[in-house]
């Protein structure tokens, strides 16, 4: 019997890696094919990697030259997603509660046992309990499971469904292949690689205003979630509050936990363009100045701004962010802000151009918070390239800002990790000057960019509406990013059958107070019944603003998909719009023409 891998053939350990066998708390029940006998190595054990499901965890299995299937471990995965799907399928009942009871194994012997508080306590970190009740299922692992389970357009995932553009494929491959002495196969600088940082400094450069030191006041991360995870390490202290504009991206909250500080939410304001005539309309969200000078205070060490704004698409005007800059004042000397710019070069929808005449913006469309008059002093700028060149995967993100804030993001990188990958930020510092350059018949990538996020956005908004649900009016709203914040309308509670909103659906861990409120009973119907996949709005609001139902007539729809993707999901909305008919005392459904 085979008791450990580390002896064995690496091409088998390789496999097991590149086996989408367990991800976001699920397990895989998709074996992985053996080759023909006459392919295997004679010489050696030759292994290879398949999944059983066995006692209610996954079984990976060996194949050795006799034939002969030897277990080799037993494992499940726990991890959790954020804003992805990973290929696996769901598990039953009996696993799900295993996966989710952190006390329910005794790891030194394998044995269940019994645990008080205090034992509970002393099992996990400070990071653990600092995160508390939220270490659970989530809505990524609760929607990957309806995405792998039922065969729907998948519209809820955040990231693009196509190839990166050629030029930077390519810029990748020659990365790749670089033999020179200077080949990018080994460490580089912990602060970021040379060649990377001195392009970020001379487009940042661009883009503030002033001249960027790429030694001093350029942190390269990996992906932009770790930028900011490094830059709360870093200002936040137990005690301190961090502002949250509402929604958010549900990642910041726990990261401010982590860091031992306390969110603070500033809810944004829903404005419908006109509720006049019955009919439920689109609108803006707005930032109402009072409510933040509401919530700023000396222990304010950070605000958080994220421009273009997941999830609903915002697109901070002068105005609002003015009044951010003021109030960072007000608050004194230890605020700063974070400003997440990941969507800088997804304006679809530009503000008005007088606006943006005032602060010389070099983005289309996009206000640098750091470029306002006194910002770059109390402004840490966060990005990454995975939005902007459709290579989420890539994971190279960045902190741009002054060298007293940035200092300690280079002190701490090196305790996180010696580096982000040489290629990978090698193979960017080759892109980005190819993206200032003609495009597809468009001056530049980004024009192109811009153009082809439009275009899938109007696809996507068509079938919206034709399914029912109120969007905003791009012609008179700014927006960015990939996502529309949809609002469901009361033709569309009534087609969501009475029995969702009862205790068989609405109970759910994975949900806010783990209950699923209108906006998760809509999406996970339209999961399983109707065949397209949207998030529910919930997961981006405080537990509290979700439970009064702030969020209930909301989801998050992504236009980041093909145009096959996109059409096919608008045909999957049709069947979702239904009309309720109170005749007598019955009640008759029809389909929508």
């Amino acid at each position: 019997m085979i008791s450990s891998l580390n002896n064995y053939n690496p091409a088998f350990l390789g496999l097991l890696v590149q086996s989408p066998l367990l991800c976001n708390g699920f397990i895989s029940s998709k074996p992985l094919g053996l080759p023909p006998t006459e392919e295997r190595n004679p010489k050696l054990a030759t292994l290879f990697a398949s999944s059983t499901q066995k006692d209610s965890a996954t079984t990976l299995l060996a194949l050795d030259n006799d034939g002969e299937e030897d277990e080799i471990v037993v494992t499940v995965d726990r991890a959790p997603c954020f804003d992805g799907v990973c290929e696996s399928t769901p598990v039953d009942g009996d696993v799900a509660a295993f996966l989710t009871d952190t006390h329910a194994c005794d790891h030194d012997n394998g044995k269940d046992k019994e645990s008080s508080p205090s034992d509970e306590n002393d099992a996990v970190g400070e990071a653990m309990l600092r995160l508390g009740t939220m270490t659970g299922p989530t809505v990524w692992s609760e929607f990957g499971r309806l995405s792998q389970e039922y065969d729907v357009a998948n519209l809820g995932q955040g990231f693009p469904d196509w190839l990166p553009p050629d030029f930077a494929v390519e810029a990748l491959v020659s990365a790749t292949i670089d033999s020179t002495k200077q080949s990018p196969h080994q460490y580089t600088r912990t602060a970021g690689h040379p060649n990377l940082v001195k392009q970020l400094a001379r487009r940042y450069s661009k883009h503030m205003h002033r001249t960027i030191d790429p030694m001093n006041e350029v942190a390269v991360t990996v992906g932009a979630s770790q930028a900011l995870y490094l830059c709360l390490q870093t200002l936040v202290k137990p005690g301190d509050e961090v502002i949250l504009f509402e929604p958010f991206f549900d990642l910041y909250q726990n990261q401010i936990k982590l860091a031992g500080g306390t969110p603070v939410y500033v809810p944004l304001t829903f404005v419908p363009y006109t509720e006049d005539t019955g009919e439920v309309s689109g609108g803006e969200w707005v930032l109402e100045p009072e409510k933040l000078e509401q919530a700023i205070s000396p222990k304010t060490r950070a605000i958080i701004l994220n421009s273009p704004h997941n999830p609903t698409g915002k697109v901070f005007n002068l105005s609002e962010m003015k009044h951010i800059a003021e109030n960072v004042i007000a608050a004194g000397p230890q605020c700063v802000v974070i400003s997440d710019e990941v969507y800088k070069y997804i304006v679809h929808s530009s503000p008005p151009q007088e606006e943006l005449l005032g602060v010389g913006s070099s983005c289309p469309g996009h206000i640098h918070f750091a470029s306002l008059p006194g910002m770059w002093d109390r402004t840490i700028t966060v990005s990454s390239a995975g939005k902007t060149f459709s290579a989420t995967g890539w994971q190279v993100g960045w902190c741009v800002g002054p060298s007293n804030l940035i200092s300690p993001v280079h002190q701490l990188l090196p305790y996180v990790q010696f580096c982000a990958s040489t290629v990978i930020q090698e193979a960017l510092a080759r892109t980005l000057p190819k993206a200032d350059e003609p495009y597809e018949g468009y001056d530049s990538y980004y024009e192109y960019l811009n153009s082809k996020y439009r275009r899938k956005r109007d696809l996507l908004g068509k079938g919206l509406k034709e399914a029912g649900f109120a969007i905003p009016d791009y012609d008179r709203t700014p927006g960015g990013g990939f996502f529309i914040f949809a609002r469901i309308t009361p033709e569309l509670r009534r087609a969501l059958p009475a029995e969702r909103m009862g205790p068989e659906y609405t109970k759910n861990p994975a949900a806010p107070g783990g209950e699923a409120r209108l906006d998760w009973a809509l999406c996970q119907w339209m999961a399983e019944e109707k065949g397209v996949l949207c998030i529910p709005s919930s997961p981006f609001f405080s537990r509290e603003r979700a439970m009064e139902g702030a969020s209930d007539e909301f989801i998050r729809v992504a236009f980041c998909k093909t145009d096959e993707t996109i059409e096919s999901a608008a045909r999957a909305l049709m069947g979702v719009r239904s009309k309720k008919e109170l005749i007598g005392s019955s009640l008759v459904e029809t389909s929508a023409e």
